[in-house]
């Protein structure tokens, strides 16, 4: 039980703690609704989950002899972080009104879980990090019910946290601060992703 709370607490620490992704679901909590920030975070919590098997069943080491591979994810991941970074100081910029909340929220849920999917896909450092964590609680000999137990919980608390973050900045409090702020956040948000993707692509 020792080894899994120190797992969990890790987890928790890493996937709640503020990143490309976690930025992304409150920003667009905020300006698209409840329903488009969810659609988003299932997309990270898809990619998230892959990543921890990969760690868990250890075929991160494999990956680890495939430098090439990684190198081309990271170079993408960084490439579409600074896409990103593009749009919302284009978004900053516009001097016009924001559209209305009904508009906002007719973006395709589809494309938004396929942008949650590609931000996690081309950060490959999060299996990394799943490989952290999991070495944490999982001495050498754990059983596989260990693994899986730890495993299913770390998915359990990402689902919690970054759904958590869609609905937290989805309520009205928050909507109308993202209206009033929308430049600054926007302008903040370019700043982050230029720098996450920045890290992505000039990181050994």
């Amino acid at each position: 039980m020792q080894d899994l709370i120190v797992v969990y607490i890790a987890y928790v620490i890493a996937a709640g703690s503020p990143g490309p992704s976690n930025l992304a679901i409150m920003n667009v909590a905020m300006s698209r609704g409840r329903r488009p920030a969810l659609a988003l975070s299932a997309g990270v919590i898809t990619m998230s989950t892959c990543w921890g098997l990969i760690a868990v069943t250890g075929i991160s080491t494999l990956l680890v002899r495939y430098a090439h591979a990684l190198t081309i994810l990271k170079m993408a991941g960084g490439l579409y972080l600074v896409w990103l970074a593009w749009k919302a100081a284009r978004s900053a910029a516009a001097t016009d009104a924001p559209a209305s909340r009904a508009v906002r929220s007719a973006v395709p849920l589809g494309a938004l879980y396929r942008r949650g999917i590609l931000m996690h896909l081309g950060n490959p450092k999060s299996v990394l990090a799943w490989v952290a964590i999991m070495s944490l609680g999982l001495k050498p000999g754990a059983s596989p019910q260990m693994a899986v137990t730890a495993f299913g919980g770390c998915v359990l608390l990402g689902m919690s946290i970054f759904a958590g973050y869609a609905i937290l900045f989805s309520t009205a409090p928050m909507v109308r601060g993202y209206a009033r702020a929308r430049r600054w956040i926007e302008a903040s948000l370019a700043v982050f992703f230029t720098g996450a993707g920045s890290r992505l692509l000039f990181s050994r």
